[in-house]
Formats: structure tokens, sequence, C-alpha cells
């Protein structure tokens, strides 16, 4: 454990940041952006939680095998991201009214 102190304003800045793209991201929210929403939403995210890893786990004042562990449960993270996407993508999709006439989207 390295005994590195991080001044307030740090703290402070990096809260501001975390704030000013949570309005961000609720802004974004409001508008279509079409297949693009998914994408900007996970990456504002990705950049928030970097910035909360670094700044408030200290992996940014940590040794070097401490960002090594960090960087390889992002690469995990990618790998189910990946495919989980695939999967949902490759399934074989069909509408089918119910009762009501209301088409439901369910796998064939």
């Amino acid at each position: 454990m390295s005994d590195h102190r991080i001044p307030k304003r740090i703290y402070y800045l990096i809260f501001a940041t975390l704030l000013l793209f949570t309005m961000i991201t609720v802004e974004v929210a409001f508008y279509d952006l079409g297949i693009l929403s998914f994408p900007v939403a996970l990456g504002i995210a990705c950049f928030k939680s970097t910035l909360v890893i670094l700044y408030f786990m200290h992996v940014r004042y940590s040794s070097g095998l401490t960002g090594l562990f960090v960087s390889a449960g992002f690469i995990f993270l990618a790998i189910l991201l990946v495919f989980t996407l695939l999967d949902v993508k490759t399934r074989d999709w069909q509408f089918q009214p119910d009762e009501s006439g209301i088409s439901l989207v369910v796998p064939f």
C-alpha cells in the first residue's frame, strides 16, 4: 500500500466531472440517436467507471500489478459483452401476435 496523498481538490474535481457526465447521460437519454444510443451510453459509463477506478480506488497510484489485474477485468468484461451481444444478434426472432393482437418478439 502506498502512502501517496491526493489533494482534496482532485477529489472535488473528479466528483464534479462525474456529476457533469451523469447530467450528460440524462440529457442524451432524451434524444433518439438510433443505433448509436447504446454505444454512447456505454462510452459515458466506461469513462465514469474509469475515473472511479483510477482515483477513488487509488489504482492510478498503485503498483503495475494492480493495473494489470484491473485491465484483465476490463478485458473479461469486454469478452462477456461481445459474446452476449453476438448471441442476441444471431437469434432468429419472429413476430407472433397474442390474444390482444399486439405483436410480441419471441425467439424461434
